[in-house]
């Protein structure tokens, strides 16, 4: 059946605008954060540096390489003579969580940005509104709606590594060496609640740098050190921040800044430092707009531009036309 010009672009245009109006139901703001939503606190001047959180990271996912195992690629965590140890320069398919070190000039003073140093603790962050879980075509990056946490399931992937070039943290990594890839990220040890335990980085942390807990928890402790002044004494939460364990400690001269309240939307996973998080290896042009959102800004502009090309290409169709036709 044919059609002629005037049917063509009321189709065009109507069909842009049912277009752009879906993409507009889509763009909705993102869910409030439950108030049982737990993550982590780590604070860089409670840090020394020891990498407990790694070992034991890697001890109690299973994970093999990258900090403990023995020259034949086995992971003996009972104690062995044959364990070696070496230290990974970034997250990889084979390290969820890594202890980094900033150092500047002399690096004699410990959480100063000149002439000192700074240990810095990366692993997913655990967005509020995650851009990994919004882009992931089958659902293998879910959301638990409780706890918040954001976990993988292997079974639904399809390998497309979307969720890697999604992530304004640069976090979710790919086992390119192993015959059945996986993408592998933090879970917070989501597998350890049921037995009543916790996130083993927290656990095993000796000095309280790493402290998990309920998130609004977590918000309100960061607050309040940022609120102390530097040189009085403060008992630090250990382990826990419910955990009644403490550590009192001086109080440093802080940063004003708790980062992952506010960056991509927030995040479960929060730091503290007496460093610049520039400093510490963090991108300053990640915005407080969650990235779904951002993501979303630009897509329900393509059906306004999908319409207008097609009323600018009927129009160059109609006039070329009769340019043959005179010709």
């Amino acid at each position: 059946m044919a059609i002629n010009r005037r049917d063509f672009l009321k189709v065009s245009a109507g069909s842009g605008l049912l277009l752009a109006s879906s993409v507009s139901l889509a763009d909705a703001a993102p869910k409030p954060l439950s108030s049982d939503a737990v993550g982590i606190l780590y604070d860089a001047t409670l840090c020394i540096g020891c990498k407990s959180c790694m070992v034991n990271c890697k001890k109690y996912n299973s994970m093999e390489g990258g900090a403990l195992y023995n020259e034949d690629g086995d992971v003996p965590y009972e104690y062995s003579p044959d364990r070696i140890y070496d230290a990974p320069a970034n997250l990889s398919g084979k390290t969820l969580n890594i202890i980094k070190a900033y150092r500047n000039g002399t690096g004699l003073n410990k959480d100063q940005a000149e002439d000192g140093f700074s240990f810095v603790k990366n692993h997913c962050l655990h967005c509020v509104d995650p851009a990994c879980v919004s882009v992931c075509p089958v659902g293998a990056l879910i959301k638990d709606p409780v706890t918040g946490v954001v976990s993988y399931e292997a079974h639904k992937c399809i390998g497309c590594r979307y969720c890697q070039v999604a992530c304004p943290f640069n976090i979710p990594k790919f086992e390119w060496d192993e015959p059945s890839p996986k993408i592998v990220k933090c879970q917070l040890c989501h597998h350890r609640y049921a037995e009543g335990k916790y996130a083993a980085c927290c656990e095993f942390c000796p000095t309280g740098a790493s402290i998990f807990g309920k998130v609004v928890d977590l918000q309100e402790e960061a607050k309040k050190r940022l609120s102390l002044k530097p040189g009085e004494e403060y008992a630090y939460p250990v382990k826990r921040v419910d955990s009644g364990e403490t550590m009192t400690q001086k109080v440093p001269h802080y940063t004003e800044k708790v980062y992952g309240l506010t960056e991509a939307g927030g995040t479960q996973y929060m730091l503290m430092a007496g460093v610049p998080f520039d400093k510490l290896g963090f991108n300053p042009r990640i915005t407080d707009d969650a990235y779904p959102d951002l993501t979303w800004k630009y897509i329900k502009k393509v059906p306004i531009l999908i319409g207008a090309l097609l009323v600018a290409g009927t129009v160059t169709h109609f006039i070329t036309r009769g340019d043959d036709k005179e010709s």
